[in-house]
């Protein structure tokens, strides 16, 4: 018998984590027009910088989460400076530099590392009880943290003097120039941002599930089905597509067969690219 409730609170969850993915790839679009395809080894770095924080360096579980989170945010912020913003414009180039680039990182974990599985202890072990089922305290952390994390983005966003530059620079890095504002500064804030969100994630990943350095692949295929569903750009509709996305893969990994794990939202992304390439809130002219 399908147990409805539990394949709910797992797709809550998953979902969440999945929003947390695809912020820090549609944030950088967003404000930039750049699509980053080295989004998914910036999770890597963050899993396996926590890793060794951890583990190497003993020092506790949550200094390990913020090793992860300032590693990727840090590598994210060098590639911005280091080398997209001298060809942020050239579309071509920026999406040829990132698939390059990210390759590179994923190699340099392997070499480095090894081919080994990489976990890392639960963040909160145990397990509670919602509405009479049986839930791992871990899957409420992964959670309740996304969610503290896109109600923060999106209160910095529409609430702040930072938030407001980012938006005028996502609609015109000339306009921004005009009032004062500094695009290659604000352009730098976005790419560290969405690198922590994206090490964050990476931790969240490895706290529950076995990885790799092969292991930021799957969700940026992902980011990217999620971010063309709800909209390049859009921030409510990366939250929304990913609860679309991550619905649906869970009930049909959970009722279908467990091999379809990561076809969904392939399907999901060609039938959008035909119907409405523009996603849920995207621009047409994205």
């Amino acid at each position: 018998m399908v147990d409805v409730l539990n394949i709910a609170l797992n797709a809550a969850a998953i979902s969440a984590l999945y929003a947390l993915v695809a912020l820090g790839f549609t944030l950088i679009f967003g404000v930039g027009g750049v699509l980053n395809l080295a989004h998914g080894a910036l999770i890597t770095v963050g899993a396996f910088a926590a890793q060794q924080v951890f583990r190497v360096l003993g020092l506790p579980l949550p200094l390990a989460v913020l090793g992860g989170i300032l590693a990727a945010g840090t590598v994210s912020g060098l590639l911005y400076l280091g080398v997209v913003r001298f060809i942020q414009d050239q579309t071509v180039k920026v999406i040829l530099s990132t698939v390059i680039i990210g390759f590179l990182v994923r190699h340099a974990v392997r070499i480095v590392f090894g081919t080994g599985t990489l976990t890392l202890p639960q963040l909160f072990p145990g397990s509670a009880g919602i509405l009479g089922e049986s839930v791992q305290n871990n899957m409420v952390f992964v959670f309740c943290s996304s969610w503290v994390l896109i109600l923060a983005l999106f209160a910095l966003v529409n609430y702040t003097t930072l938030g407001k530059a980012i938006l005028a620079t996502s609609m015109s890095d000339r306009g921004a120039a005009l009032v004062g504002i500094d695009a290659t500064r604000i352009n730098t804030y976005t790419w560290l941002l969405a690198g922590m969100f994206a090490g964050f994630a990476g931790v969240l990943l490895t706290s529950f599930r076995s990885g790799g350095w092969r292991m930021g692949l799957d969700p940026m295929v992902l980011s990217f089905a999620i971010v063309v569903l709800g909209g390049l750009g859009s921030i409510r509709g990366s939250v929304l597509g990913a609860y679309i996305i991550g619905t649906i893969e869970t009930v049909t990994v959970s009722v279908v067969d467990t091999r379809l794990t990561g076809v969904v939202p392939l399907l999901i992304l060609i039938a959008v690219l035909v119907v409405r390439p523009q996603g849920l809130f995207g621009r047409a002219e994205a």
